[in-house]
């Protein structure tokens, strides 16, 4: 195995050649090295790519890693996970919004629920065996990719319950919990980003698990981030832990920042505030892809990758277009780089798949991402206001969507005992008939008679 081999399979760092000529390949593929500010997508003679699709293409040859930001029971029982899987999705992003409409919105779930109901479980204890059941089933589903890729892809995520989302040492034991529970090594449990989940996060990896950081909107929450991950592997490595078992990602939300800073943009509604719209996201995340550069480089971080731990990779979520006038595949085109991750909703897979333009952009036009943050503050938008605002509305929206598919279980938890009732008084009749019918005096004759005899919905 040469060096620029085990620099890969070691440390998890891609060698690239720099500043090829023309014929020159890197992979397979020619690079073609053009002005920071240029997107020109890498042309290939190699016929294989004709039978790629645009997802494997998007890892093979720009290193960034697509995985899909949804999982039901029913893509799990009709194949659609294995599918997109075998086109190129490499791994799977949960959250309570997500089961939530899985669990609403389908009755593939009705009959387990139904058999919890009847061994005397509680609705929260049932929502849970629900959820884990559909994440290890998911695992199954990615542990050849996570095996293929020795552990760089092929996870599945299962997020906290977001009650916790304030509350660090609660956060610490469920996560830990979760990890226990489920115990395969493609799992990362979701920790949101919030002051008293930064904590979480270094705590759970100094004792080596491996954690999806999500909810981070801003640049100053991401540095909190990495500090924190950085910090739980020094700690694990103190203490003599196998830091190459430790894996993370860094959930950055992107589409939900434009959402709220043109919010403030038309309510400014300057000229030079308008001319601003649709910008705020992407340039915001090359800024935290810079970083991400930064500090996952020098002496500090040398000293951990010599012990064997992985970089904690930039995951972009939140990646459909909610505004109708921007592209479809914004967040896609615009943040395609080595050592990230994509999660993406089906929407905006078949909208890239059709055409988005596959291309390294994450790191072209960085000092413009800078400017942009810089005409942002002098029209009077508060960056780290934004962040703060979008990560009390992301944590209140994901307790709304807990709290609601909870309501709809216990009503079909009453549903289901109604019905069981309605049976067993049906029942109960009948005995009442029979016993009617034969003058036996040992047969309870009236309905309170039955009441006491078999005990109301027995």
């Amino acid at each position: 195995m040469s060096k620029l081999h085990q620099l890969h399979d070691r440390y998890g760092q891609s060698p690239w050649l720099d500043n090829p000529t023309r014929g020159e390949v890197t992979g397979g593929h020619p690079v073609w090295h053009t002005s920071e500010t240029d997107v020109v997508p890498a042309s290939t003679t190699d016929e294989r790519s004709d039978d790629m699709t645009k997802l494997q293409r998007l890892y093979q040859e720009q290193g960034q890693s697509p995985w899909l930001d949804n999982l039901t029971r029913v893509y799990l029982r009709d194949g659609t996970l294995g599918r997109l899987v075998a086109e190129g999705i490499r791994g799977v992003t949960a959250n309570p919004t997500i089961f939530a409409r899985a669990i609403e919105g389908s009755d593939a779930y009705d009959e387990q629920f139904a058999a919890l109901m009847a061994q005397g479980r509680s609705v929260p204890d049932a929502y849970w065996d629900l959820v884990v059941d559909d994440i290890v089933d998911a695992l199954g589903v990615l542990g050849p990719t996570f095996d293929a890729s020795a552990g760089t892809d092929g996870f599945v995520s299962v997020e906290v319950a977001p009650e916790l989302a304030r509350d660090t040492d609660a956060t610490i034991v469920a996560a830990r919990r979760l990890h226990e529970r489920i115990a395969r090594p493609n799992l990362l449990v979701k920790i949101p980003a919030t002051g008293e989940g930064v904590p979480a996060i270094q705590a759970m990896t100094a004792q080596g698990r491996s954690i999806n950081i999500t909810l981070i909107f801003s640049v100053a929450r991401y540095a909190e981030v990495i500090e924190a991950y950085l910090a739980g592997l020094e700690t694990l490595a103190e203490a003599g832990g196998d830091l190459a078992g430790v894996r993370s990602v860094a959930s950055f939300f992107v589409s939900r920042v434009d959402t709220e800073v043109d919010r403030r943009l038309d309510a400014i509604a300057s000229s030079d505030a308008l001319a601003l719209r649709g910008q705020a996201a992407v340039a915001q995340a090359k800024l935290a892809y810079r970083l991400f550069g930064d500090r996952f480089a020098g002496q500090r971080w040398e000293r951990l990758a010599a012990r064997g731990a992985r970089v904690q990779r930039p995951l972009w979520a939140s990646t459909s277009t909610k505004n109708p006038a921007y592209p479809d595949t914004l967040y896609v085109d615009r943040l395609i780089g080595p050592d990230t991750v994509n999660t993406l909703p089906e929407s905006t897979i078949a909208a890239f798949e059709d055409h988005g333009t596959l291309a390294r952009s994450i790191d072209r036009g960085v000092d413009d991402a800078g400017a942009v943050m810089d005409r942002l503050a002098e029209v009077g938008v508060d960056m780290d206001d934004v962040g703060r605002t979008l990560e009390d509305q992301g944590v209140a929206s994901f307790h709304q969507s807990f709290t609601h598919v909870l309501e709809a279980l216990e009503a079909k938890a009453r549903q289901l005992m109604w019905s069981q009732a309605s049976t067993s008084t049906q029942s109960i009749r009948s005995k009442s008939w029979l016993a009617a019918t034969t003058n036996d005096a040992s047969q309870p004759t009236t309905y309170m008679d039955q009441v006491v005899r078999y005990g109301d919905g027995s």
